[in-house]
């Protein structure tokens, strides 16, 4: 939470959950019949690792942003070429490697619909990424997140 702090992104949703199995394997459905898929849904829907944490952020280049922060994949990779990553700091193994990024921004909306289907991507984009760009909000550290300021609020700063 810290990085994503540090490296200004805005959070525009952040939600603390656990993902069962049936949920893990919808969520990496694109991956099953592949090597590494039981081992996803197993560390994700099953491993006692404990809850996570699910964003929404936003960026100027958000996707390859987040995706240069988180390191390689490959966590041996991470921990020699890049061990400020996310993953050269604290990830374990290729599957346990500490964090997930969309590759790209469908998938990105995708992986958004999947963990907050009550967001309206579309509405954020008409409403409020206009004024978060103007600056336009304020952290709140209770719920972890960017808030829009409202109407009044923007008027008085």
């Amino acid at each position: 939470h810290a990085a994503i702090l540090r490296h200004r992104f805005l959070i525009v949703r952040a939600k603390e959950l656990r993902c069962g199995p049936e949920q893990s394997r919808r969520f990496y459905r694109e991956h099953a019949g592949r090597f590494f898929y039981q081992r996803l849904v197993f560390f994700l829907g099953r491993c006692p690792s404990g809850p996570m944490w699910a964003y929404i952020l936003a960026h100027e280049n958000a996707v390859p942003l987040w995706r240069s922060l988180m390191g390689p994949t490959k966590v041996f990779r991470a921990q020699h070429s890049d061990p400020d990553s996310i993953r050269g700091a604290y990830g374990l193994t290729d599957t346990r490697n500490t964090t997930h990024g969309s590759d790209s921004p469908a998938s990105a909306s995708r992986e958004i619909a999947f963990f907050f289907p009550e967001f309206d991507e579309q509405r954020w984009y008409e409403q409020d990424e206009p004024r978060l760009r103007r600056g336009q909000l304020y952290y709140s550290a209770e719920e972890r997140v960017h808030r829009v300021l409202r109407a009044e609020e923007a008027e008085v700063t």
